[in-house]
């Protein structure tokens, strides 16, 4: 969805897969700029290198509670995070609790951070090019998608999906002055975060809350298995840090991982 607003990532059963697949796709891209700042951080010989089950040892945490625990209080992820900070403090770690993210509420609203406005026209400009460049689809942008899922609506199941996002993207015009102010906002916010302020290897939160903090100042993060609701839903705990921070965030997980052995295997339908 663009070089500031990325939410997608892969998924993968344990730490060292997800590992295993940062060190096949980092890296340079000619035709996608918002790899070129990332590129300088990837170290010398992978990320494999940090798959370590002392991993904890010496790191320091923040733990952040609001807002993401104030809707799950009685509940097992909320018993389980409590433990798992304790785990965390056993395993090593120096952990900093009850740390607050600087207008975390406006970060969390796409609309109060202007966000969605980002993501909007980025999806657009994206999306024209990536469709202009395949040699074989008379689908050639944005608009010819919306114009083929009116004249299929039956095939494109348009009264379960709508696609108002879509139409709301059509809309926009690119990155204009509005865009433009709207990302430099989002930097600032971001640039006067707690972390280096207290100097952490990164901060923990239950579940992938989250998200949005990390993708809108484009940092990298990553959720681990952290239990099973009473009905078998698993979630879990996130550790996010600063651009350049995967090592450390890899030496966090796997170690915690490691401590923990969570995951189960899921069941089988065949």
């Amino acid at each position: 969805m663009g070089e500031l607003i990325f939410f997608c990532r892969p998924i993968c059963r344990t730490v060292s897969d997800a590992v295993y697949v940062l060190d096949v796709i980092a890296g340079f891209d000619p035709r996608d700029e918002a790899t070129e700042e990332g590129a300088k951080y990837i170290p010398e010989d992978g990320y494999k290198q940090f798959l370590k089950e002392d991993g904890l040892q010496g790191k320091r945490l923040g733990i952040v509670r609001r807002p993401f625990l104030d809707k799950i209080h009685d509940t097992a992820e909320f018993r389980a995070f409590e433990l798992h900070i304790d785990t965390l403090r056993k395993q090593g770690a120096e952990v900093m609790d009850n740390l607050e993210i600087d207008r975390v509420d406006e970060i969390l609203n796409p609309n109060d951070s202007g966000e969605l406005s980002i993501m909007m026209a980025e999806f657009k400009t994206s999306i024209n090019v990536y469709l202009k460049e395949l040699d074989n689809s008379p689908i050639r942008s944005l608009a010819d998608i919306i114009a083929f899922n009116e004249s299929n609506p039956e095939l494109e199941k348009l009264t379960e999906y709508d696609q108002e996002t879509f139409i709301a993207a059509e809309k926009t015009d690119g990155l204009g002055e509005y865009e433009k102010a709207i990302l430099e906002k989002l930097e600032n916010i971001c640039l006067n975060g707690f972390e280096k302020e207290h100097e952490l290897d990164a901060i923990v939160t239950p579940g992938s809350r989250a998200c949005p903090v990390f993708a809108v100042g484009g940092y990298p993060a990553i959720t681990v298995p952290a239990g099973y609701e009473n009905d078998g839903m698993p979630f879990g705990i996130c550790f996010g840090g600063l651009k350049g921070s995967e090592p450390k965030l890899i030496e966090i997980s796997y170690a915690f991982e490691n401590a923990t052995k969570i995951r189960r295997s899921p069941f089988s339908w065949w």
